[in-house]
């Protein structure tokens, strides 16, 4: 991304996280500006037909350029180690944007079946009526990916680790298998971002960003990103500059902001979440914790492998049904019910009938989605507290 003359050509992650993408005005200012405004003014029309036409680099019209969503773009992109970026509106629009700029009627996705339940409804709902055939396999069943390509195929879909289960796909693995169909590889990154993980450099050929999770980290704002090849992300922006699904620049801003205190908040979120999981473990009421942090965790050696942390979600069965698994949501004082995650803020929800409700019963039970699983997105608060708060709860079943 960077020549060799450039500060950052070998800079670490930190360092990106803070500098990459920034292009001061002749005001000199010290934070990122944020462009809130809708269309730019050119010189003549002479230099306006070449912006619209590409012969001249510059800003056209905020839909598709602008100064501080571009930043973001630069910066998300080095610290993915990508050649550019695409924002969005939301993590959705950036499937979104991803699947109908790169497919097309005919095409056929495979995809994973642990996948967040609403990138399920879009692809087996929306994408069949524009004539793109998904067929969803087990995340870590390699054999299955295999016998389930076609010559049709296009694109590999995956989330990891997966939601809520937190199981482990072997990105390496999958590239190997879509580039042996001549397939794209996308990966969604959400749960660990690029402080964690960075599956281009495993082979993946996209990475797709719910930005309104770990990157902005304080639940406030929405946004998604694309990040790979310049070749594919021009197709993406291809379709943002006619379809519309557009970050905006305050967004765009909030995100800088998250991102240059991702690293450090990745870690205290995996550090927490590794020792509520340990304690989940230990308690009578819990029948079983899904932790890629746990040594038990089927796939816990293929996590350390290509991850450097193990990230803030953790999901866990209590002994029951839904009813004792609602009983421990309700009674929870300090963890926030709602489905985010991502955010210094504890939240707890349960699966089954919120983020994957839309789900048919077979596809839950393909999936893993119980009744009585709890997903919980591990905060920044002491864990001592978010242990008293569950307590409450599990105590009384």
């Amino acid at each position: 991304m960077f020549d060799e003359e450039h500060p950052l050509a070998d800079a670490q992650l930190q360092t990106l996280a803070v500098r990459a993408g920034q292009h001061r005005t002749a005001e000199g200012e010290q934070g990122e500006p944020i462009f809130t405004t809708s269309s730019y003014v050119f010189d003549n029309a002479a230099a306006a037909a070449a912006r619209f036409s590409g012969d001249e680099p510059g800003n056209v019209y905020s839909r598709y350029t602008n100064p501080t969503v571009r930043c973001f773009e630069e910066r998300l992109a080095a610290m993915e180690g990508g050649e550019a970026c695409v924002a969005t509106a939301s993590g959705m629009a950036a499937i979104l944007s991803c699947c109908l700029s790169l497919l097309k009627s005919g095409d056929h996705v495979l995809a994973s079946r642990s996948i967040f339940g609403t990138t399920s409804m879009l692809l087996n709902k929306y994408l069949a009526k524009f004539g793109i055939e998904v067929t969803q396999v087990n995340l870590t069943d390699y054999d299955a990916w295999q016998q389930a390509l076609k010559p049709n195929t296009k694109m590999l879909f995956a989330e990891t680790p997966s939601n809520p289960l937190n199981d482990i796909a072997d990105i390496s693995k999958l590239a190997e298998l879509a580039h042996g169909n001549d397939s794209l590889l996308v990966i969604d990154n959400c749960f660990c971002s690029p402080a964690l993980q960075q599956p281009l450099s495993l082979g993946a050929d996209l990475v797709i960003h719910s930005a309104t999770k770990f990157l902005d980290g304080q639940g406030r704002v929405l946004g998604g990103a694309v990040v790979g090849p310049e070749k594919l992300c021009e197709e993406v922006l291809g379709f943002i500059r006619t379809c519309g699904p557009t970050m905006s620049a305050f967004n765009a801003w909030v995100f800088l902001k998250g991102l240059e205190t991702l690293k450090l908040r990745m870690q205290a979120h995996s550090d927490n979440a590794m020792a509520l999981a340990r304690w989940l473990q230990q308690h009578p009421k819990v029948e079983q914790v899904y932790y890629c942090g746990l040594p038990e965790h089927p796939n816990h050696e293929l996590a350390t492998k290509q991850q450097k942390a193990y990230g803030g979600v953790l999901s866990f069965k209590v002994v029951g049904d839904r009813e004792q698994a609602w009983k421990v949501i309700d009674a929870c004082r300090l963890m926030s019910l709602t489905a985010n995650l991502g955010d210094a803020k504890t939240t707890i929800v349960h699966p089954a009938t919120t983020t994957h409700g839309r789900l048919s019963d077979e596809q839950k039970l393909e999936a893993g989605i119980s009744e009585n699983l709890i997903r919980i997105a591990v905060g920044l608060e002491d864990v001592d507290d978010l242990k008293q708060d569950l307590e409450r709860g599990l105590s009384q079943l």
